[in-house]
This record gives structure tokens, sequence and C-alpha cells, in this order.
């Protein structure tokens, strides 16, 4: 692949991602925020606040830096304090987005195995608390990113006139490397190995859970078997998850080998004749790309989030009822919670055998001595 081609590349896909994947963001906080999608408190809190730590990501990493970084010879945060800041912002917003996904996915899980974890956790000050803490932690954790880079003058030859610009860069310490380190499992390994873990926890708890159905209480699921219902709902399972892992793991990989087999200092980042910089940089635009399709996903998993989606676009305020229990999917799965029971859409015949009238008679107050009132009670 070409030099050109590929920055050309890059220069169109990160404004793009921008402008497509900011808007989708803010109207998926406001979708699940304010419109009837079938979830539960928790699950509103956790999506809604994913939903704007991935905005912030989009913000800094993609618009800020990559964006500016392609189209402008000197983007205002190769300077102090900017160079550093950045950094930390960076940094705080991808921790965040990771850890919430992790914090979220554990707590399904123990909903769904514990009714004490599942009175707790539903709890919408408990989940407030969570969301905030798991941001603080992340932007806090992120601080001694901002001494990974430096600033200082560098010759550059642009359009055949020799300069001094100031560039921040990545500084080449060993105290460096070792945060990079810490930072690449914290914000890629460790979060991607505890979600496959907990979405299979969950998908072997559902499997399980089906045993508490009798036959009869299979056949009345709307003539369609738990089966089927349980394999439509691990399948959307796995399509969160799976897009999560295949979007972050190549990012991870191709990370460790750039900072073990190409840490030197003399390595050219930006020469793409060299394979593993091609492949570090759709890594990149992989990873990126996760921090904006989850509006996708959940059109993908969700049907009550498919038909608010519809019944907005129609002008439409009433959501639709929930038809039968096959619409439980993913994001029901993702959003347990206890729902008042609604009247059904199927009339039920209840027909009552053996009974046997009795009559009461109670004299009337004030009546003559022959005056009663007869009512009827049947027993059965």
């Amino acid at each position: 692949m070409e030099t050109t081609a590929f920055v050309a590349v890059q220069k169109v896909y990160y404004p793009l991602l921008c402008v497509i994947g900011i808007p989708a963001n803010l109207f998926t906080f406001y979708m699940i925020c304010f419109r009837k999608c079938g979830m539960s408190n928790t699950a509103i809190i956790y999506l809604s606040c994913l939903a704007l730590v991935d905005t912030f990501y989009l913000v800094w990493v993609i618009l800020v830096d990559l964006t500016l970084t392609f189209w402008l010879l000197q983007p205002f945060w190769h300077s102090y304090p900017w160079c550093a800041i950045l950094g930390f912002l960076q940094y705080g917003s991808l921790y965040s987005s990771s850890w919430i996904v992790v914090v979220f996915t554990i707590e399904r899980y123990l909903v769904l195995r514990s009714t004490a974890a599942k009175q707790h956790f539903s709890q919408a000050r408990v989940t407030k608390l969570t969301c905030v803490a798991i941001v603080l932690v992340s932007h806090l954790a992120s601080v001694p990113l901002g001494w990974i880079n430096t600033v200082t003058p560098v010759d550059l030859t642009v359009d055949g006139v020799n300069m001094t610009l100031p560039r921040c860069h990545y500084r080449n310490k060993v105290y460096t490397t070792v945060i990079v380190w810490i930072t690449t499992f914290l914000s890629g390994g460790i979060p991607i190995v505890l979600v496959i873990i907990f979405n299979y926890l969950i998908g072997h708890h559902l499997c399980r859970a089906t045993n508490i159905f009798t036959k009869e209480e299979r056949r009345a699921m709307h003539g369609r078997s738990t089966r089927g219902m349980l394999k439509r709902t691990i399948l959307l399972l796995g399509t969160v998850s799976v897009a999560f892992v295949v979007l972050s793991l190549p990012r991870f990989v191709t990370y460790c080998i750039l900072r073990t087999k190409y840490n030197y200092e003399d390595f050219d980042r930006n020469d793409y004749s060299i394979p593993i910089n091609v492949a570090g940089d759709l890594a990149n635009m992989l990873q990126n790309l996760n921090s904006a399709t989850n509006f996708l996903l959940y059109c993908m998993v969700s049907r009550r989030f498919r038909q608010e989606l519809v019944q907005m676009a129609t002008c439409k305020a009433k959501a639709l009822e929930l038809g039968s229990i096959l619409s439980h999917t993913t994001m029901k799965v993702f959003s347990v919670a206890v729902h008042k029971a609604s009247p059904s859409s199927d009339p039920v015949a209840v027909v009552l055998t053996n009974l046997k009238p009795t009559v009461e008679r109670t004299r009337k107050k004030g009546q003559g001595s022959n005056c009663y009132i007869e009512r009827v009670n049947i027993h059965p």
C-alpha cells in the first residue's frame, strides 16, 4: 500500500467517523434516557454514561488528535501544556469506556445469579455512584499518561522550506515504557478477557435456566420452543461480545508488537513501507470505530430500541408494548429488572367447575320481620 494512498484514506476516515459517531452517540444518549426502550433504570444509567464517555473519546482522540494531525501542520496540542493534558483526557475517556462495559457485564451476571445482588444493584443511586466512580478512577489512573510525551523543537521541511517547529512526541524513557505497558493491559487486555469470561458465564447461566420451564410452559410460549428463544438470545449476546473483541483485540496485539520488537528511538512510525506500521494504524482505525458503533449494535440487538426509533421517526410519542417473550433479546438480558404485570393482549378463557351455590339471608334493618336481603355466593 502506498504511503500517500493510506494517508489519504485516514484523512477521510477520521473526519467521517467524527461526523457520524458523535451525533450517533448523542442521539443514542437521548434515545436511552428519554424514550421507552424497555431497559431497566440501571441499564439506562450504564448505557447513557457509555454513550457520553464514547463521545468524549471521539472528541479528544479522533477530532482533536487524529483529524488535526492529518489536516493541520501545527495543531495546538504540540505545545505546553496541551501535550500532557490531551494525553490525560484521551486515556481517561478510553479507560472509562472500557471499564463501564466490564462493570456492566459483571453486574448483569451477578444480577442473574443472585436475588440479593439484584436487589442491591437495581438501585439507581448505587448505579450512578458506580458510574461516577469509574469515570473518576479512570481519569485518576490516566494522570501518569501526561508524562509519556514531551515537547521538543524539530527541524521540518515543508514545501521545500526548512523550519523548526515544536513537536509533542513520545518520551523514550524506561518509566514511559512501563506506563505504556500498564496502560495497554488496563485499557485493552484485561477488559477484553473479563468481557469474554463474563459473557460466557451469562450464556452458560441462561442455558441452565431453561430447566425451570415445564413442557406445558414451553408449549405455551406462543408455540415456540424455549430452545429456539435461547439460541436467539445467546446469538445476540455473542454479537455484542464479538464486536467488542474484534474491534479492540487487533490494537492490543499490534501495540504489544510495536512496544517490544520495534521499541527503539530511531524507528520511524510514519514509514508505511513497514508492514507493522500499516497494521498498527489499521488496528487503530478499528478500535476507534468501536466508540461509534453503539447505536448500530443497539439497533441490532434490541427490538424495543428499533420500535422506539421508528416511533420517533414517524412522530409518534407512545412506545409500542412488548408483544411476546421473544422480544427479550440481549438488551433485555443486559437490563434485568422487575416489571409490573401488564394486561395481556391475548384473552384467557377461565372455566370453573364443581361450583356450589349457597344463599345467605340477611334481615333488612328497619323493615318487617319478613323482609330479607338474599345474596348468592358460589364456592368451588
